[in-house]
């Protein structure tokens, strides 16, 4: 018998319905995880989710496996490299983004201890449950995400929006924005 699930992840790649069940709104408080989607979000920016999962692994290699502190020290040529590599979205702007957030990541990390110190802060380190009977009344920003987008804006981020920064907050768990009638909407109340 199947689960229901969120609508939005029927009639896809079973990759994508994988990363509904499996990580989409599971609260982490790892900071490799925090990385790898700032860097994964941002570069959605614009485009469907399921172009970015299918690119995944690609970001994986060409982000030294979301290592914070080697993507912190890129070069030019390695960004050039980069803006050359067919396995991830070759934005100039996105992926010089994401070398100056690995910078900021690690000014955060310093000033709080951790990154995932930092961000839960602004939910008040628990996850904000939505009550969602469907996709089209779960939010694209709260007061939370803008108030974290403003703060990160300030520090220097890049491509750090509240739409953004939302979508992060649901992929990590800061908030549960899984529809009333999913399975996992239960799962991870408990």
């Amino acid at each position: 018998m199947s689960k229901t699930k969120c609508e939005w992840a029927l009639g896809h790649f079973e990759a994508y319905e994988q990363y509904h069940d499996e990580e989409w709104g599971a609260p982490t408080h790892d900071d490799k995880v925090h990385f790898e989607f700032l860097i994964l979000e941002s570069a959605q920016a614009g485009l469907s989710w399921s172009i970015v999962l299918k690119k995944r692994e690609g970001y994986r290699e060409a982000f030294a496996n979301f290592d914070v502190k080697k993507v912190a020290k890129f070069t030019e040529e390695d960004i050039q490299s980069l803006i050359s590599n067919p396995a991830i979205i070759r934005n100039q702007k996105k992926i010089r983004a994401a070398v100056n957030n690995a910078i900021q990541f690690l000014e955060v990390q310093h000033e709080f201890g951790s990154f995932s110190k930092y961000i839960w802060s602004f939910v008040k380190n628990e996850t904000i449950v939505g009550h969602w009977p469907t996709k089209n009344q779960v939010p694209a920003t709260s007061p939370e995400s803008d108030a974290l987008s403003k703060d990160l804006k300030k520090r220097g981020f890049k491509f750090v929006g509240s739409t953004i920064m939302y979508a992060h907050m649901q992929a990590t768990g800061l908030v549960n924005d899984h529809t009333t009638d999913c399975y996992r909407y239960k799962e991870l109340l408990s």
